[in-house]
């Protein structure tokens, strides 16, 4: 199975619902990561603002922030290897980078209809 690590600039959270505004971006990103998650995969996500001392002891991605600053952020590194910078992955990468299904992503919620007590079924 393949490991993956994002490295996520300095923010309050990753949820993207914290703020003013929803970011939809960050929304997307933990959804998909949630999602893969419950299939097992193995994922890690550190925060600047959170986590510090994952920036310094990784050594890619602290090569990275030496010579290319925090504008390289987000990184996400898949098996040791760096796969994409300054941005988030899409969905399809995410699949492509994990090699599973894009059904992975996809959620199921099911909504269950309320029985009509009417004898004519007028609700």
């Amino acid at each position: 199975m393949k490991k993956m690590i994002i490295f996520d600039p300095a923010m309050c959270c990753s949820t993207g619902v914290c703020g003013p505004s929803i970011d939809t971006e960050l929304l997307r990103v933990a959804t998909v990561l949630n999602s893969l998650k419950k299939h097992g995969m193995s994922i890690e996500r550190y925060n600047l603002t959170s986590n510090p001392q994952m920036f310094v002891d990784n050594k890619i991605i602290n090569e990275l922030l030496n010579s290319e600053g925090i504008d390289i952020l987000p990184v996400t590194i898949v098996d040791g290897k760096v796969i994409k910078t300054k941005a988030y992955l899409t969905n399809k990468e995410f699949c492509e980078a994990l090699e599973v299904p894009e059904t992975y992503l996809k959620t199921t919620i099911e909504i269950k209809k309320k029985q009509c007590c009417c004898k004519d079924g007028c609700c």
